[in-house]
């Protein structure tokens, strides 16, 4: 199982997607806002099209994507935000990084190093784990409704780099730059995708002991209880009853 999917899979057996849904809601909607910057209309913007479709995972009502578009265009105000990462290391030099959106930086960092230094981690400067990571897109599709063959078949033509048996669901990588052309194309091909992302994947996966596992477990989801943090990514190979 890759590290990115495990770690999904701990927050969805811990019950938080329920329990965070306004959470899920906020982080989908600045994405939108984000997103929107580019352009208001999803046919000639990439990103927004993956947004809406993200949100449209979630059932974030129709009027709310309309409101962040509108955010993000700046016909209405509320769109002025700041997307980037932080850098640190959780217990046991764990590598983290903390993706945010935010309208005000300095409250962010902040909170951000706060949290770090709360739960036995610690802030580090920018370049300092990100260079252990790569950014790739990220594809999730329900295994269920596809056999092994006809997904690598559909993926790797649509030009993915790798198809990965995550358990419940098919995990497609991607390079950066493929990332909206393989998007697109299993869309066209009628795929029906759980999520669509960039997201930063570790280069190798370290193992870690069941007690260094849960302070960093702790560590990643303060973070994501942050307002203004929209993903955490780290290092960490947990263990596998973690994943149960």
């Amino acid at each position: 199982m890759s590290g990115h999917s495990k770690w999904a899979n701990i927050q969805h057996r811990k019950g938080r997607q329920d329990a965070l849904r306004g959470k899920v809601f906020t982080k989908v909607a600045k994405e939108i806002i984000i997103a929107a910057k580019g352009g208001g209309d999803p046919a000639g913007n990439s990103r927004l099209r993956a947004a809406i479709a993200a949100a449209k995972a979630v059932n974030l009502p129709k009027d709310k994507i309309e409101a962040a578009i509108r955010k993000g265009t700046g016909e209405d105000a509320g769109g002025d935000l700041t997307e980037g990462f932080y850098e640190g290391y959780g217990s046991g030099g764990i590598a983290i990084m903390v993706e945010v959106a935010t309208d005000n930086k300095n409250r962010t960092v902040a909170e951000v190093r706060h949290l770090f230094t709360k739960h036995g981690g610690s802030l580090g400067t920018d370049g300092s784990v990100s260079w252990m990571f790569d950014r790739k897109g990220v594809i999730t599709i329900d295994r269920a409704a596809y056999d092994e063959e006809k997904m690598m078949e559909l993926a790797l033509e649509a030009g993915a780099d790798d198809v990965i048996d995550d358990e419940d669901v098919w995990t497609i990588q991607t390079n950066m730059e493929d990332f909206a052309a393989v998007r697109d194309a299993l869309e066209s091909a009628g795929v029906t995708m759980q999520s669509a992302e960039l997201a930063m994947i570790p280069q190798n996966l370290v193992p870690v002991e069941p007690a260094v596992a849960e302070k960093v477990m702790r560590l990643m989801e303060a973070l994501d209880d942050n307002d203004d943090v929209q993903n955490v990514y780290s290092n960490a190979d947990f263990p596998e009853d973690m994943a149960n």
